[in-house]
């Protein structure tokens, strides 16, 4: 079922004005390439979606050919076109957080540079792929929500959360807050669109990984839900605070990150059973509830370059020599060693604050040492 919410305005494709008939054909063309290309809504993040002219060509969205998007994708795309360039944010925002929380993991989240977006190493059920899946779909909601909150969107407003029951009777519930109920909704009907699509053979390994995409899809969206709070701002005399507005406001996402961090490493390993379900493989543990990761395969081995399934080895990275943890070089290296190179590091220092108002630093530049994966 798509997404029903009655749009306030016309689409995108009925009438150009002026400045929208100045697109070149130049411009259009290259947008259809980079559009074709794409096989994944995660390239999204990485095409330049965020002026409203790259979705026409001649009163044609655009969405009919974006090759990364299923068909239930590209009938929300056309219906929601102004939603598109804050899912590509979203999905920037979970690519990068991901690059952030595994920055000092043999697998980095690395891009690679084709429309796959992460390459072939999604293609394994592993629990990196669980988590990429996870922190994705987390990053349209918090795109899609802040947008709303930020009226950027015909279809959606201010949150309308319902008052806190705890919230103290003299505090007033108001303000704009993230809209997490209309984000949490249009990121499960746009991300899930393209598994819900599928059809497989019950019991077969391809509807257990579409089973897995599922679970791990909820389980970002739900993270992002449950670290929502309330924010309040005080309001009086000499800021007295005998007021207060409070509001519903989603968490950082680096709150997010972390926490599905902590999911990534206590990951379920899944299997299915006789009836095409996915069971744990270990029963002895408790079963992963809706907001834990779950993954089907185990991970490759991401110590050398595997065009096979996808990896990019560790042979190049930075590693920590005084390190015993996953960034030091005995771990990073994978046993192979490293080699040592001295570099010039230019950093800020001796800064001052000056009135009004700003601060003046010199640069200063040191020699380092630098270990690097052989």
């Amino acid at each position: 079922m798509l997404f029903k919410l009655k749009l306030m305005h016309s689409g995108w494709g009925g009438i150009m004005d002026s400045r929208h008939g100045a697109v070149t054909i130049t411009f259009c063309a290259f947008f259809m390439q980079v559009f074709v290309e794409a096989s994944s809504w995660w390239s999204l993040a990485m095409n330049p979606l965020l002026i409203p002219e790259a979705y026409i060509i001649g009163g044609q969205p655009l969405c009919s050919q974006l090759a990364g998007l299923s068909k239930g994708q590209k009938k929300l795309c056309q219906l929601y076109q102004d939603h598109m360039q804050f899912i590509g944010e979203g999905a920037k925002t979970g690519i990068r957080e991901c690059q952030y929380q595994f920055r000092n993991r043999r697998w980095n989240c690395s891009t690679v540079d084709n429309s796959s977006v992460f390459g072939r190493v999604m293609q394994i059920g592993s629990r990196e792929t669980a988590f990429t899946y996870a922190i994705s779909a987390a990053g349209v909601v918090n795109a899609v929500s802040r947008a709303c909150r930020e009226g950027e969107l015909s279809s959606c407003g201010c949150s309308r959360a319902a008052r806190p029951k705890d919230l103290p009777r003299d505090w007033l519930w108001g303000g704009c807050g993230d809209n997490l109920n209309y984000g949490y909704r249009f990121s499960k009907e746009f991300v899930d669109a393209r598994e819900r699509e599928k059809t497989f053979t019950k019991g077969s390994m391809e509807s257990a990984r579409l089973l897995m995409n599922l679970h791990n899809n909820e389980a970002g969206r739900r993270i992002v839900s449950d670290l929502a709070h309330v924010s309040c701002k005080c309001h009086g005399v000499s800021g007295s605070c005998s007021l207060k507005t409070c509001w519903l406001q989603l968490a950082d996402f680096r709150k997010v990150g972390d926490a599905l961090k902590e999911k990534y490493d206590s990951a379920a390993a899944m299997r299915l059973n006789s009836r095409g379900k996915l069971v744990q493989v270990h029963s002895k543990f408790n079963s992963p509830t809706s907001n834990d990761l779950v993954y089907i395969d185990p991970s490759p081995d991401y110590c050398v370059e595997n065009k096979t399934t996808g990896s990019l080895g560790t042979q190049g990275r930075l590693c920590n020599k005084t390190s015993e943890g996953m960034d030091g070089c005995a771990l990073m290296c994978c046993g192979r060693g490293y080699d040592q190179y001295k570099t010039q590091l230019v950093e800020r220092c001796h800064c001052k604050f000056h009135w009004c108002c700003y601060v003046k630093c010199k640069h200063c530049s040191r020699t380092v040492d630098q270990f690097v994966c052989k």
